[in-house]
């Protein structure tokens, strides 16, 4: 009977530790920290529009995560992996044949999931020069998943999406 009373009450505190750990991991926002990140966030949103807008896709590089975590995707297929492939193409192709971007964001929803990271959506405008300086807009979808780093709010990832051009 001791062996058998032992194995249970072994079992009840594994199943407690695990429900208690698993409690302990959940992070819930309060009301004021949920409107932080909210705030963060929508300054992380305006302050990239504005360099983008103001120095080229070169600003990217400011506003991306530095970290092999990041990647991008683009229509559905992954354009970029990490920082350092999103540095490559940024410095040695985009800014060649896109030097200047106009990008304006609207509609956007942040959703914080802790208070380190949050999701971002929104429906976004871009007219975009190219090296010739001829004008091409572009309208889209655009989602991304925003972490606290050292550094402050970066993109460590982005999904872009183009809206069907009207003929």
């Amino acid at each position: 009977m001791k062996t058998h009373y032992s194995i249970v009450s072994i079992c009840i505190a594994l199943i407690s530790t695990v429900l208690l750990s698993c409690q302990e991991n959940r992070t819930s926002l309060s009301t004021s920290q949920s409107q932080e990140v909210k705030d963060s966030v929508l300054k992380l949103a305006d302050l990239t529009a504005k360099d983008i807008t103001a120095k080229g896709p070169i600003a990217w590089l400011d506003h991306f995560e530095d970290s092999p975590d990041f990647f991008m995707v683009n229509e559905g297929t992954l354009a970029l992996s990490n920082y350092r492939a999103a540095d490559s193409f940024i410095k040695t192709t985009l800014v060649k044949v896109m030097p200047k971007i106009t990008l304006k964001w609207s509609a956007i929803r942040v959703d914080p999931l802790t208070s380190q990271i949050a999701i971002m959506a929104a429906n976004f405008h871009e007219d975009a020069a190219d090296a010739s300086g001829k004008i091409t807009p572009y309208d889209g979808y655009f989602t991304a998943t925003i972490h606290k780093t050292e550094k402050g709010w970066k993109f460590r990832n982005e999904h872009w999406s183009l809206k069907p051009k009207n003929n």
